[in-house]
């Protein structure tokens, strides 16, 4: 199992990946969805592993949602990209 420095830097790493997202979505001029989903997807991810440390149940379910999302929106740039290819 991790130490609690080591959860702490993942979580504080994830948490640093969701924002970053966020602010990329805000301010790029073209969004990549490939790059904003998957970011956010890595963010809630390390998340997770720093909750399974120290546990919260609402923070955790909340990483789920944020995962189902981010692999919703993968899923879908997936499917948009082939559609523009064929």
């Amino acid at each position: 199992m991790i130490g609690d420095f080591t959860a702490n830097v993942i979580g504080i790493l994830g948490s640093f990946l969701i924002v970053s997202a966020y602010a990329y979505n805000v301010y790029a001029a073209n969004v990549n969805p490939f790059i904003y989903n998957g970011t956010n997807l890595v963010g809630a991810a390390l998340l997770t592993i720093s909750l399974l440390v120290h546990f919260n149940l609402a923070s955790l379910l909340l990483e789920f949602v944020w995962m189902a999302i981010a692999l919703g929106g993968l899923w879908k740039a997936y499917r948009n990209s082939q559609d523009q290819t064929s």
